[in-house]
C-alpha cells in the first residue's frame, strides 16, 4: 500500500512538474507572442510613418517637377510671344516704311508730273518764240539780200561765185606756202631721217643676235596643246602675257611655241611656268597665276645654284647669300651680246692670273673680278651699274678694295689700289677681244628698258612690259588710282613722253590695262 501511495505521489509530482513545465512553456510562448505582436505593431507603425514620409516627399518632388515644368512652359510661351510680337512689330514697321515710301513716291510722281507739265508749257512757249524769231530772221535775211543786191548790183548767185573764186585763190596760195614749208622742213630734217635709216639698218644687221637673245622655244607634246594654251576667246594666253610680261607666239610650226621678251629673267620664268602648265595640263587664268608664282620661287632656287656653282668655279668663297643670288642672276643677263656670268668668270680668272704674276692678293683680285658687274642685276635708270654694284658690295659686307674695284672698273682707277687696276684691265681684255661686244643689241635692250621706265614713272602704274621688239608697251595700273576716264589720258601722256624722249623707228602701241578683282571665301 505504501508503494502504491509512493507511486501515486511520484506520479502526482511528475504530473505537477509536467503541468508546471507546460504551463511555463505556454506562458513563455504567450509572452514571446505578445512581444512579437508588440514589435510587429511597432514595425507596422514605423513602416506606416516611413510610407507617409515617402509619400509626402514624393508628393513634394512631383509638385516641384510640376512647378518647374509649368515655369519652363511659361518661359517658352513668353519667349514665343516675345518673338511673335517682335516679328509683328518688324512687319508693322516695314509696312509703315513701305507705306511712307509709297506716299513719298506718289508725291514725287505728282511733283514730276507738275514739273513735266510746266516744262511742256515752257517748251511750247519757247517753240512759238523760236518760230516767231525764225520768221523775223528770214524776213530780215530776205530784206538784207535785197539791199545787198541793190548795192552790189549782183544777184545772190553772182555774189556766191565771186566769193568762191576769192576763197579758191586764197586756199591755193596757202597750199603753195604749206608745200614750201614742208620742203624746207624736209631739207632740215633729212639728216635726222638719214640717221634714223642708218639706226634701223644697224638693228636689222643685228637681227640674228637679237632673235637669239629675246626668244625662247618651248616644245609641245602635241599641236592640240596650242588650243588649250590660247583658251576660250584667248583668255589663257592674255592672262599669261599679262602676268609674265612676255609675248607668246603661236604659228603653224608643229609641236612648239615661242616666248618673246627682251628681259631674259622674265623669259626664263615664263619658260618654267609654261613647261609646268604643259606638264600639268590644267590651263586657266587662276592656275596660270599660281604656276607663275611657283616658277618665280623655283627660279630663285636656280639662281642660287648657278651663283654657287660660278663662285666655286672662280674659287671665291664665304659670300653673303644675297651676293650669291646676284651672281646667279648674271647667268640670264648680257651686255653687248656677251653673257655677264661668263664675262665675270673670265674677268675673275684674268685678274687672278695677273695678281699672281705681280705678287698681289690673288683671292681678292678674283673676288673683285667676279663681282664687278653685279650692278647690272638692279634696274636703276638714274645710276650706272658700277655705282650700284659698289653700293651692293658695301651693303653685304665685301672688302673695301672690292668695293673700290667695282666702282672704278669703268673709270680711271686709283693707283694706290692695285686691285682696281687689275680688274679694269681684265674687264677690258674680256670685253674688247674680237667678237665679244655687240653694241647694237645693247642699245636695243636699253631702248626697251627706257620704254618701261617711262611708263613706270607715271602715277598709278604698277607694272609695264615692252613686248614685240618694242613695238608695243603694255601698262598695268592700280584701279584705285586710275579710273576708266583717266586710262585714255594716261595712254596719251605716255605716248607723248615716248615721242619726245626716245629715238625709235616705226610706231609704239600703248595698251593700258585696268583690272578690278573682287574675292571672297565661302566657309
Amino acid at each position: 500500500m505504501t508503494d502504491i501511495i509512493l507511486i501515486a505521489i511520484i506520479l502526482s509530482a511528475v504530473v505537477l512538474v509536467v503541468a508546471a513545465f507546460l504551463f511555463g512553456q505556454i506562458y513563455a510562448v504567450r509572452l514571446h507572442t505578445a512581444k512579437r505582436i508588440r514589435e510587429a505593431e511597432q514595425e507596422a507603425v514605423k513602416i506606416r510613418q516611413d510610407a507617409q514620409k515617402d509619400a509626402e516627399n514624393l508628393i513634394k518632388e512631383k509638385m516641384l517637377e510640376v512647378k518647374e515644368e509649368w515655369y519652363r512652359k511659361k518661359v517658352e510661351f513668353d519667349e514665343q510671344t516675345k518673338t511673335a510680337r517682335a516679328q509683328l512689330k518688324t512687319q508693322q514697321d516695314d509696312f509703315l516704311r513701305r507705306e511712307r515710301s509709297i506716299e513719298q513716291k506718289g508725291d514725287w510722281i505728282t511733283r514730276k508730273e507738275r514739273e513735266v507739265g510746266q516744262r511742256e508749257t515752257q517748251l511750247k512757249q519757247r517753240e512759238d518764240e523760236l518760230n516767231r524769231k525764225t520768221a523775223q530772221l528770214d524776213s530780215l535775211i530776205q530784206a538784207q539780200n535785197e539791199k545787198l543786191e541793190q548795192v552790189a548790183r549782183m544777184t545772190a548767185e553772182e555774189a556766191k561765185q565771186v566769193l568762191m573764186n576769192n576763197l579758191y585763190e586764197r586756199v591755193r596760195n596757202d597750199a603753195a606756202q604749206t608745200i614750201r614749208n614742208i620742203k624746207e622742213q624736209a631739207q632740215l630734217t633729212a639728216r635726222e631721217e638719214a640717221r634714223h635709216i642708218i639706226l634701223q639698218a644697224m638693228d636689222r644687221s643685228a637681227l640674228e643676235q637679237v632673235r637669239e637673245s629675246t626668244i625662247t622655244v618651248v616644245p609641245l607634246p602635241s599641236n592640240e596643246m596650242k588650243g588649250r594654251i590660247i583658251g576660250r576667246e584667248g583668255r589663257n594666253i592674255r592672262a599669261f602675257e599679262t602676268i609674265t610680261g612676255c609675248e607668246v607666239l603661236i604659228d603653224d610650226t608643229p609641236n612648239l611655241i615661242v616666248l618673246s621678251g627682251f628681259d631674259p629673267i622674265r623669259r626664263e620664268i615664263a619658260r618654267l611656268a609654261m613647261q609646268a602648265l604643259i606638264a600639268d595640263g590644267r590651263i586657266h587664268p587662276g592656275r596660270i597665276e599660281d604656276v607663275v608664282e611657283k616658277a618665280r620661287r623655283d627660279f630663285e632656287e636656280t639662281v642660287i645654284a648657278a651663283g654657287e656653282e660660278a663662285l666655286f668655279e672662280a674659287s671665291v668663297h664665304g659670300s653673303h647669300l644675297e651676293i650669291v643670288k646676284l651672281v646667279g642672276r648674271l647667268k640670264y643677263l648680257s651686255s653687248g651680246g656677251q653673257n655677264l656670268l661668263q664675262h665675270s668668270l673670265e674677268t675673275s680668272v684674268i685678274a687672278g692670273l695677273m695678281a699672281a704674276e705681280l705678287g698681289f692678293d690673288v683671292q681678292l683680285a678674283k673676288r673683285a673680278g667676279m663681282l664687278h658687274d653685279i650692278g647690272y642685276t638692279q634696274e636703276r635708270a638714274e645710276q650706272p651699274h658700277n655705282v650700284i654694284g659698289a653700293e651692293l658690295a658695301r651693303k653685304y659686307g665685301e672688302n673695301l678694295a672690292v668695293q673700290q674695284a667695282i666702282l672704278q672698273h669703268h673709270e680711271e682707277p686709283n693707283i694706290a689700289n692695285p686691285i682696281s687696276v687689275l680688274v679694269q684691265a681684265a674687264n677690258r681684255i674680256s670685253k674688247e677681244r674680237p667678237g665679244a661686244h655687240r653694241q647694237a643689241f645693247e642699245s636695243y635692250v636699253q631702248r626697251l628698258r627706257d620704254l618701261e621706265t617711262i611708263a613706270l614713272s607715271m602715277p598709278g602704274v604698277t607694272q609695264a612690259f615692252a613686248i614685240q621688239a618694242g613695238r608695243e608697251l603694255r601698262i598695268l595700273v592700280d584701279f584705285n588710282i586710275i579710273d576708266d576716264t583717266k586710262v585714255i589720258q594716261l595712254a596719251d601722256e605716255v605716248a607723248h613722253k615716248i615721242e619726245t624722249t626716245i629715238t625709235y623707228a616705226g610706231q609704239v602701241k600703248i595698251t593700258v590695262i585696268r583690272e578690278f578683282r573682287a574675292m571672297d571665301m565661302a566657309k
